[in-house]
Parts: structure tokens; sequence; C-alpha cells
């Protein structure tokens, strides 16, 4: 009985400090100047998407694309904005929604060529230039200090050798200030706990290949999901202070809300357990950079 009400008593501070944590790392941008949710949506129905499985896509991911809108910070006059991993899906509502002066484009291809790329809003044509390069091993070619903000939005979790230089040369070609938004699936959401106490499935929440098609080269599958803390760790060893970190649920892994209970009656950390992830994290030049993290990379 007493061990009991030691752990009962255990099990309400690990949440009181686990709200208390959530709290403190959410803050930054307040709700008076960014856009709630349903504006955002409302704005990103205005694509207009040329195929059934292009709507289908959008319709799964939109509920993520508005909640990036709303965290990408406002821009101030003459700011520039680049979006690594160029989809095109919140690209056309950088500068009508958020402001930015100039929107530029990234994508993983041979260093030195340009893609333009197209979508359609209401009718009419938004262009970008697309920049290809290596995000893991390239400079990126931009200037030092040049973009107010760049998007790492589902991006990280496809990377295969090197993350660490994809955020120091996000941190050299931004302002002093300026913000990094990163999105990427969460490993250590109450969907990977299930899969993993089930034994069944990968904890990974998307671990699937994609099917090969004639000599097209399949785009990169996820190769390593973080956990928030592991996010929030890796931008810290980067030299950014965190603004925001947060998950938040996805709807079709519902069937999992459940395991919040488990967590909490077994005495584990309920926070963060949402099955996405989205940072804002802001550089700072004074801050000290690890290089190679030890809990990211393995000792030569």
């Amino acid at each position: 009985m007493h061990l009991r009400v030691i752990r009962a008593a255990l099990r309400r501070l690990n949440i009181y400090l686990s709200r208390r944590y959530d709290t403190a790392v959410v803050h930054g941008n307040s709700s008076s100047t960014l856009p709630d949710r349903a504006a955002a949506e409302q704005a990103l129905r205005r694509l207009d998407l040329p195929d059934e499985p292009s709507r289908t896509y959008f319709e799964k991911h939109l509920p993520r694309l508005a909640r990036t809108l709303t965290l990408t910070p406002r821009a101030r006059p003459g700011q520039n904005i680049l979006e690594l991993g160029c989809y095109m899906q919140i690209t056309p509502f950088l500068t009508p929604f958020l402001g930015y002066s100039g929107v530029s484009g990234a994508d993983c291809g041979m260093l030195g060529r340009v893609e333009e790329k197209t979508a359609w809003v209401d009718g009419k044509r938004f262009e970008v230039a697309v920049d290809l390069f290596d995000a893991e091993r390239d400079r990126f070619p931009y200037p030092d200090g040049h973009f107010g903000t760049v998007l790492a939005c589902e991006l990280i979790e496809h990377l295969l050798a090197d993350p660490m230089h994809l955020l120091l040369e996000c941190r050299r070609i931004l302002e002093e200030g300026g913000a990094l938004v990163v999105t990427t699936p969460n490993v250590g959401s109450l969907t990977s706990v299930a899969r993993a106490l089930h034994g069944y499935d990968n904890p990974q929440i998307h671990y699937r290949y994609t099917r090969p098609r004639g000599e097209e080269r399949p785009p990169v599958p996820h190769v390593r999901e973080y956990t928030a803390p592991e996010l929030r760790a890796a931008l810290t060893a980067a030299g950014y202070e965190i603004e925001t970190l947060v998950t938040e649920p996805i709807a079709e892994f519902a069937m999992n809300l459940g395991m919040w209970n488990f967590l909490e009656e077994h005495g584990y950390n309920t926070s963060l357990r949402g099955e996405q992830i989205y940072c804002v994290a802001i550089k700072r030049s004074d801050l000290p950079v690890t290089r190679y993290p030890q809990f990211l990379y393995e000792d030569d």
C-alpha cells in the first residue's frame, strides 16, 4: 500500500513537471500576431490541385500544412524566406499570408542547377526558382544572413548521413534572430509506444519504402525519426535557441490516444507524445556549437 501511495505521488509530480515543461518551451510569437489555423486552412484550400492523388494527399496533410503556416513567423519589411524540400503546397502563401518579400525554394539535386516549379492558386500561376544541391554535403548557394526564416518541413527524417550539416548551413544563411522552422514525425509518440509494446509494427511513424516504378529512382524513405527532446538537443547543439517545441496528434492514429493513460499510470513522461513535432528555433550567434553531438554520431 505504501508503495502504491508513493507511486501515485510520483505520477502526479511527473505530470506536473511535464506540463510545466511543455509550457516553458511554447512561447515567442503571440496569437495576436499569427494567423489562426482556420484562416490558414481557408487560404490553403485556394490551391488548385491537378489530380485526385494530389487532392487526397492534400486533404490528409492539411492540418499539418496549416499548423506550419501558423507557426512560421510573420515577415518584417524586406525579409526573405527559404523553403527546403520545396513541395509547392504552402510556398505560394508565404508572401500573401505572411508578408515575405522574397521566396526561394531548394531541393535535392546537382549543385548549381535551378528548376522552375509552378503552382496555381485560384487560377493564378505562381512560380519559384528552386536551387538544387545536397543539403548534407554542399555549401548552400546563399550568402550569410540572407534569410529571415528557413523552413525545413518533413525533411530531417530523410537525411542519410549528416543532419548537423543542414542545421549549421541553415544557421549560416539566417540573419541574427532569424527562425528555422522544423517539422518532423515523432518516434516517441503514443503511436510509437503502442507499436513497440505490441511488437508487430515498426515504431517509426512512417517506415515503408516507396514502390519502385521503372527506372525512376524512388525518394529516400524515413532514415531516422526523432523524439521531441532529440530534436531540441540537435538544434541546441547547432547554436539555436528553442522558441517553440510542441507535438500534436495525427487523426489517423487516434486509436492510440489511450496509451497516454498507460504512461501516466506507470509513471512515464506523458509530455510531447503527439505524432507530429513542430519546432521554431532562433539563430543566436553567441551560443556554442557542437558539430557532432554524441547522441547523433558515433565516436571515431
